[in-house]
C-alpha cells in the first residue's frame, strides 16, 4: 500500500478492510463464534469491509459480512475421531500434520488453521488493511507478520486456566496425561502471544491472568469488553414467567462451567421449592460428570437441555425464567451473564474470574456466591425465588447496566481504535 493510502486508512472515520480469523466459527461451539458473528456485523454497520476466514464448523454471519471458508480434514465430526476416512483427503503437509496430531491425541486446529490461512493470505496484502485473529494464536501468524500485515489479536482468556481446572478434577494418571496431550497447543499459543504487538482481551481479570500465565508484555495488552445486542436480547413482558424456572447456559460440558455444582444446588433447592426446575442451554454429554450428577441427584425429570436454538427462542427462554444462574468456576468475561441482564432476568452468579466486573457488586444486578459452592448457590437461588420484588429490581438494573456498558456496537468502536493504532 502506498504511503498516502496507508495514511488515509489510519485517519479517523476512513473505512478499513479487515480480515477476521477464527479457527472455529460456529456460535453453537461457544463464545468465540458468538464474538465473530456480532463483532463482524457491527464492524460492517460502522462502514468497514469485513471478510471472515474460518475453519469448520463454519460461522453464521449477517448480511454484508463476507466469508471465505478455510476447509480442514474435519476430524471432529460424526462418527468421530479415529472413525473417519480423513486420510483419504490428505493433500498437503498441513493435512498430514493435522491427521498425525489427532491420531496422537492432540488438538491440531489452532496450528493447522493458522498455517492454511497464512497460505491463503500470503499474496493478498493489498486486499486488507489489518488482520484480526480470534484466539487462534497459531504459528502461521508469524508468516503473515513477515508479509507486512498489521495483526491485532483477541485472547478471551488464557487456556492455561482450562487446563488447570480440568486437571484439578482428574485423579487417574492416564487421563491426566491425555488431557495434557490434548492441550499441548497451549504452549504454542503462549509463544505466539508473547511476540504479538497488540492483543485485546475482554476484562481486567483476563488481562491479569494473561500477563501472569502467558508471559505477555503488559504494554501490548488492552481491555475491550464484549457485549450483546439489547434490541435482540430484551425483556418480553407478554410472556409469563414459569414459577420455579431457572435458566443457565453451558455450551461445553467441562468442569470450568460449574454445571455439576448447579445441579447439586438444584437438588438442595427442591427440598424447599418442589416446583424448581432447570433449563440448560447447551448440549449434554452422554457420559461424564454432568450425566453422573443428573443420575446421583435424580434430576432427569426437572432438568431440560435446549440446544441448536435460534436467538428468538433463546430470548423466549429467558422470558420464561424467574432467574438465571452463572455457576462458572472461572470466566474471562461472561456472555451468558450479559445476555440474561439484557433480558431483564435477575442473576445468581459466582465470583469466578471476570464475572464481578460484568455484574457489579453483590446485590446490584446479581447475588454473588463463591465458585464451586453448591450450598451458597442454593441459598441465593431460594432467596430470589421467594422474593419477586428483589427479582424485579435486579432485573431492571441489569438491563440498564448492559445498555450503558456492554453492547456489541461499543465493542466494535473500541476495536476499530486498536486497528488504527496497529496501522500507525
Amino acid at each position: 500500500m502506498a504511503d498516502g493510502q496507508a495514511q488515509t486508512r489510519r485517519s479517523v472515520g476512513a473505512p478499513l478492510r479487515i480480515a477476521l480469523l477464527t479457527y472455529r466459527g460456529s456460535p453453537r461451539c461457544g463464545g468465540q463464534g458468538v464474538y465473530i458473528r456480532n463483532l463482524s456485523r457491527e464492524l460492517v454497520g460502522l462502514g468497514h469491509e469485513v471478510t471472515v476466514f474460518s475453519g469448520p464448523p463454519y460461522p453464521e454471519l449477517d448480511p454484508g459480512v463476507r466469508f471465505e471458508p478455510v476447509p480442514s480434514l474435519e476430524l471432529y465430526v460424526a462418527p468421530g475421531p479415529f472413525k473417519t476416512k480423513a486420510w483419504k483427503k490428505i493433500r498437503t503437509r498441513t493435512d498430514v500434520r493435522e491427521f498425525w496430531e489427532m491420531m496422537s491425541g492432540r488438538f491440531p486446529e489452532p496450528l493447522t488453521f493458522s498455517r492454511r490461512v497464512a497460505t491463503r493470505l500470503a499474496d493478498r496484502r493489498d486486499e486488507f488493511d489489518v488482520i484480526h485473529d480470534n484466539q487462534t494464536l497459531g504459528d502461521g501468524l508469524f508468516a503473515l507478520q513477515a508479509t507486512g500485515f498489521p495483526i491485532v489479536e483477541t485472547v478471551h482468556h488464557p487456556l492455561t486456566v482450562d487446563v488447570e481446572t480440568a486437571l484439578d478434577h482428574i485423579t487417574d494418571e492416564r487421563w491426566r496425561k491425555s488431557i495434557l496431550r490434548w492441550y499441548a497447543f497451549v504452549e504454542m499459543q503462549k509463544r505466539v502471544a508473547a511476540e504479538l504487538p497488540r492483543i485485546l482481551t475482554v476484562s481486567h481479570a483476563s488481562r491479569g491472568d494473561i500477563i501472569e500465565q502467558m508471559g505477555v508484555d503488559a504494554d501490548a495488552l488492552h481491555v475491550v469488553p464484549v457485549g450483546t445486542d439489547p434490541s435482540c436480547f430484551r425483556p418480553l413482558p407478554h410472556i409469563d414467567r414459569v414459577p420455579g424456572r431457572i435458566l443457565t447456559t453451558a455450551s461445553a460440558d467441562v468442569p470450568l462451567k460449574g454445571l455439576v455444582h448447579l445441579l447439586e444446588a438444584l437438588a438442595k433447592v427442591r427440598t424447599e421449592r418442589p416446583d424448581a426446575e432447570l433449563v440448560v442451554v447447551g448440549k449434554p454429554a452422554e457420559t461424564g460428570p454432568v450425566a453422573e450428577a443428573m443420575e446421583r441427584f435424580a434430576l432427569h425429570d426437572v432438568v431440560r437441555f435446549e440446544h441448536d436454538i435460534t436467538d428468538d427462542r433463546f430470548v423466549e427462554l429467558y422470558a420464561e425464567a424467574e432467574l438465571a444462574v452463572v455457576p462458572s468456576l472461572y470466566e474471562g468475561f461472561s456472555l451468558p451473564a450479559v445476555e440474561a441482564m439484557a433480558c431483564g432476568v435477575p442473576l445468581v452468579a459466582t465470583t469466578g474470574g471476570a464475572i464481578p466486573e460484568v455484574v457489579g457488586p453483590h446485590g446490584e444486578v446479581a447475588l454473588a456466591v463463591p465458585p464451586a459452592d453448591a450450598g451458597a448457590l442454593a441459598v441465593a437461588m431460594l432467596q430470589l425465588l421467594d422474593d419477586p420484588d428483589l427479582r424485579a429490581a435486579l432485573g431492571a438494573r441489569g438491563r440498564a447496566r448492559v445498555i450503558d456498558r456492554f453492547t456489541w456496537r461499543r465493542c466494535a468502536e473500541h476495536t476499530v481504535e486498536h486497528y488504527r493504532a496497529a496501522l500507525a
